[in-house]
């Protein structure tokens, strides 16, 4: 999966998060929190979502390394597949 199908996945994933707000207005370093003011719940919430999505398993600990866009979708393409 490329960079591009990868940011398009998120970009539909914190639509419905974010509903109100314009993710495709994200740069590569903008914090997500920040940019679309979502709360750590919405936050947790994407990252559930995402994990189903790729077939992945964030692990809590990892949580603070996934914090802007460019940073979500470089995870993403590293972490193992389950």
């Amino acid at each position: 999966m490329t960079e591009a199908e990868i940011s398009e996945i998120v970009i539909k994933a914190l639509k419905q998060i974010a509903p109100d707000m314009d993710p495709e207005k994200l740069h590569p370093d903008d914090n997500i929190r920040e940019k679309l003011e979502i709360d750590s719940f919405d936050a947790l919430r994407l990252l559930v979502e995402l994990d189903e999505k790729f077939g992945i398993e964030t692990p809590e600990e990892d949580y603070g390394k996934i914090r802007t866009m460019k940073g979500l979708v470089d995870y993403i393409m590293q972490a193992p597949r389950k």
